[in-house]
C-alpha cells in the first residue's frame, strides 16, 4: 500500500489573491530581508489585511538558515500567538518557517525529534501557507526541511507529513526578478529532485512521471529563464511548475546520493545547496550506472539523448548533464565550484563521514561503502568519470 501526498496548490497568473479567502485573526510572515526591500512583502500584507487579518513580518532568515535562526523566530512567532505562518521566500525561508512553526506548535519537543512517523499534532495553535518566490527547492510541496547546525558543520534533515502546507502558493510572478546565477542555482535544485527521485527506493509510477515531465521542462526552460529574466514569463511559469513538481517527487519518492553528498560538501564548504547537488549528479549517474541500477533510459529518451539500453543512457545523459551546468555557468567539480585542494584534504574525513550518515544514503539503490565514497568524492573534486 501507498499514498501520495500534495497540499492544495493554487497556481498561475494572481495565485496571491487565493490568501483574501483566508479565514483568521493573525498571520505571521517568514520572510528575509531582500524581499521586504522589493516590496513583496508588501503585496501579501495588502492580501491578508483584505482577509481581516492582523500581520507582524520576521525577516530576518539568512541562506542555509541555521538552528539559532529558527530559534529566534519561534520565539517572535510564539510571542505573536498567530493562527497562521505563512513563509514568502526561496528554500531556506520555507525551512526556516516550518522549523519555527514546529517550535511554535511544539515547545515540549526539539527540532531533532522531527521524523516522518510520528504524529506530532500540528495545527492546534495555527496552519500553514508557503508562497515560494524562487524556481527550485519545491519546499512549498515537501515534507522536509534543512537546517545547519554550526556546532555541527552538519545539515539537520527534518521531515514530517504535517510540514505539507495548508495551501501551497505558487505565482510566477514572485520568482520573475530572480537574477541569472540565483535562478541557475534554484533551477539546477529541481533538476536534481526530479533526478534524484527516480533512483531512490521509494520511486513509483506517479512520481516517476512528474520526474521524468520536471526533467523536460527545466531542460527547455531554465536557460531561458537565465538568460532573459523577467522578459520572459512563460519560461518563468515553467520553471515554477517545474520546481513544484521536483517537491511533489521527492515527497513521494524521497532523495537519494547526490543529496547525501551535496549536503555534506555544501555544509563544510559553505556552498549554495542547489549548486553542489546538481554538481554530483554526473558522478551518481556514472557510480549506479556502473552497479547496474540506474534507471535513466526512459529521461535519457525523452531528452532525445542515444538511449538503446541503460548503459548508454546513463553515460549520456551524465555527459549531458555535464554540459548543461556548464551552459548554466555553473561548476561540475569542486575545484571549479571554489573548494582547494587543501580545504579539501583537510575536511575530506568529516566530508566522507556526514556524507555516511545522511538520509540520502539510506534512500539509493546503490549504497556505497566508505571507500566508494571516498572515491566518489574524489572524482567528484577532480572532475574524473566514475568507473567503478
Amino acid at each position: 500500500m501507498w499514498f501520495f501526498r500534495s497540499p492544495l496548490i493554487v497556481f498561475g497568473e494572481d495565485a496571491l489573491s487565493e490568501l483574501e479567502q483566508i479565514q483568521g485573526q493573525k498571520a505571521f510572515l517568514v520572510t528575509d530581508a531582500m524581499l521586504q526591500s522589493l516590496g513583496l512583502v508588501n503585496r501579501v500584507e495588502e492580501r491578508l489585511r483584505a482577509a481581516g487579518l492582523e500581520c507582524e513580518v520576521f525577516s530576518q532568515v539568512e541562506a542555509d538558515p541555521t538552528l539559532e535562526t529558527v530559534q529566534r523566530c519561534a520565539v517572535a512567532m510564539s510571542a505573536y500567538a498567530p493562527d497562521w505562518v505563512i513563509a514568502l521566500g526561496g528554500g531556506s525561508v520555507m525551512d526556516t518557517a516550518k522549523s519555527a512553526w514546529f517550535l511554535y506548535e511544539r515547545p515540549d519537543l526539539p527540532l531533532d525529534s522531527i521524523n516522518p512517523v510520528e504524529d506530532f499534532g500540528l495545527r492546534a495553535k495555527a496552519r500553514l501557507v508557503l508562497i515560494p518566490t524562487t524556481a527550485g527547492s519545491g519546499s512549498e510541496t515537501s515534507f522536509g526541511a534543512v537546517i545547519k547546525d554550526p556546532q555541527t558543520r552538519q545539515k539537520l534533515e527534518l521531515g514530517s507529513y504535517e510540514f505539507l502546507p495548508d495551501l501551497a502558493i505558487v505565482d510566477p510572478s514572485l520568482s520573475a526578478g530572480m537574477p541569472p546565477q540565483l535562478t541557475a542555482d534554484t533551477g539546477v535544485d529541481a533538476l536534481s529532485h526530479a533526478l534524484e527521485g527516480l533512483n531512490s527506493t521509494w520511486s513509483n509510477d506517479f512520481s516517476d512521471a512528474l520526474a521524468i515531465h520536471a526533467v523536460r521542462l527545466i531542460i527547455e526552460y531554465l536557460p531561458r529563464a537565465v538568460k532573459n529574466g523577467a522578459a520572459d514569463l512563460v519560461a518563468r511559469e515553467h520553471m515554477a511548475n517545474a520546481a513544484n513538481m521536483g517537491g511533489l517527487v521527492i515527497n513521494n519518492a524521497n532523495i537519494a546520493l547526490a543529496h547525501a553528498f551535496g549536503h555534506s560538501a555544501g555544509a563544510i564548504f559553505h556552498l549554495p545547496h542547489g549548486r553542489v547537488t546538481a554538481l554530483f549528479l554526473p558522478y551518481v549517474i556514472e557510480y549506479l550506472n556502473c552497479g547496474g541500477l540506474g534507471r535513466y533510459q526512459q529521461v535519457a529518451a525523452v531528452l532525445g539523448l542515444p538511449a538503446q539500453d541503460e548503459d548508454q543512457a546513463a553515460r549520456n545523459l551524465a555527459q549531458f548533464v555535464r554540459a548543461f551546468l556548464e551552459q548554466l555557468g555553473l561548476p561540475t567539480t569542486l575545484a571549479q565550484a571554489g573548494v582547494s585542494r587543501q580545504q579539501f584534504e583537510q575536511e575530506f574525513s568529516v566530508l566522507c563521514a556526514n556524507a555516511q550518515m545522511d538520509t540520502g544514503m539510506v534512500m539509493s539503490r546503490r549504497i556505497p561503502s566508505l571507500e566508494e565514497i571516498e572515491r566518489l568524492y574524489e572524482c567528484a573534486y577532480h572532475g574524473r568519470q566514475v568507473d567503478f
